[in-house]
């Protein structure tokens, strides 16, 4: 195992040497660029050559600041209108990915920044879900009101979660965040006057396009005079969960680099010295454990307008167990880590659907294959959040995570 390791070491490092010695991304992106455009002018790319654009400018954008998180973002932008991505793809795939890359990144303040182990946070997805679909039946609320509301819930319970925690740490944390994701699912299950109980909550309004509906007549189709057609809703739904996901990596990196941002940091690495520096660890802890927690209320609300149907089931133990599996393998504390393990975890578990009992195998022993070569997360390197003069990447081994 020790020569493997090494042997894959060197190899990395040759690959290295080689990507920089061609001039690294600016190089690698123009050359895609110029294919992109190529495929364009030929009209092998999306139906209209208007929407190529969403490809084209965020590539070029990446060429000259060389960077390829602009190349991901572009075909993130392109993807409903790809060759081949059909209403399934963009549904089960493109949505599914973003709802859990955004749960990842939620999480990931938590357990990444903070240090905080937690094994519930599906309790907070299930109240932003279920915050959206009562204010929304029972108040007439639209989606965009609802939304803040359902995060705010969220965040307000993540609060309550957090004041009984204060004093712990590790294993027993982990436990007590545990119960209270468990305590939610019972409460959602035996308060049916409220909730509907196991059956759940049926017919949750679905959001509007600047009040256009879309429905057969008089919709959004009729309005801009196009054929009527269910992929028009299914693609301004991935939009809005992809400008949602934004978001949140967008408010993440900001609040990181922000005082709060950086006593998460302390107090993920030793606790007893950030009290020794006189920093608040009583709100420290509340104000990672309420952020991530509206960051997965915004996500359950989403996820309860796109089904239009919830129930206790959707928010089961291992909802929490592959949103942290998603953090941990992509590395804590990476955003460009968990959205790749998300991709890779969920996507890929979509793709090989047709496999059936062989996919759940083939990610049991992909699993374990990343956290025997890749022990702290495929992305396990750390640029410093401050930085006198240049901000260097470390080693993961140097960052200690998820202690609690």
């Amino acid at each position: 195992m020790g020569f493997v390791g090494e042997a894959a070491r060197s190899a990395w490092q040759a690959i290295k040497r080689g990507f920089g010695r061609i001039g690294g991304w600016r190089t690698v992106l123009a050359v895609m660029l110029v294919g992109v455009l190529l495929a364009s002018a030929q009209g092998h790319l999306a139906s209209s050559r208007w929407l190529d654009l969403l490809l084209i400018v965020p590539l070029a954008i990446g060429v000259w600041r060389g960077s390829p998180v602009w190349f991901f973002l572009g075909l993130a932008l392109f993807f409903p209108f790809s060759p081949g991505a059909t209403r399934y793809y963009v549904e089960n795939f493109g949505i599914l990915v973003l709802i859990y890359v955004m749960l990842g990144w939620g999480l990931n303040v938590v357990v990444g920044l903070a240090g905080l182990l937690d094994l519930g946070y599906v309790a907070f997805y299930a109240v932003g879900a279920y915050a959206y679909a009562l204010l929304a039946q029972n108040f007439g609320l639209s989606f965009w009101i609802c939304l803040p509301l359902a995060g705010l819930l969220a965040a307000f319970w993540g609060v309550l979660l957090g004041f009984p925690v204060l004093r712990l740490r590790g294993d027993y944390l982990a436990i007590v965040t545990l119960a209270f994701g468990e305590i939610i699912r019972i409460v959602l299950i035996n308060w049916q006057s409220l909730t509907g109980g196991p059956n759940g909550v049926s017919g949750i309004p679905r959001p509007t396009f600047f009040g256009l509906e879309f429905k057969a007549e008089g919709g959004f189709a009729d309005y801009f005079g196009l054929e009527h057609s269910s992929i028009y809703r299914i693609i301004f739904l991935y939009y809005i969960i992809l400008a949602l996901a934004l978001l949140t990596n967008w408010a993440t990196i900001r609040l990181r680099r922000l005082p709060v941002g950086r006593a998460w940091e302390a107090l993920r690495e030793d606790e007893i010295a950030c009290r020794s520096l006189g920093i608040n660890i009583t709100n420290t802890k509340l104000t990672a454990f309420a952020i991530g927690a509206g960051f997965g209320g915004f996500a359950g609300a989403f996820f309860a307008t796109k089904q239009g149907f919830i129930s206790p089931e959707s928010f089961t133990f291992w909802e929490s167990a592959i949103i942290l599996a998603i953090v941990v393998l992509g590395g804590m504390g990476s955003q460009v880590g968990v959205a790749v393990a998300a991709l890779v975890m969920i996507g890929g578990t979509e793709l090989f659907r047709d496999l059936e009992i062989y996919r759940m195998l083939v990610f049991g022993v992909a699993m374990v294959a990343v956290m025997v070569w890749r022990p702290r997360g495929v992305v396990s390197s750390r640029v410093p959040t401050i930085a006198l003069r240049e901000a260097r990447r470390i080693g993961g081994d140097l960052v200690k995570e998820g202690h609690g």
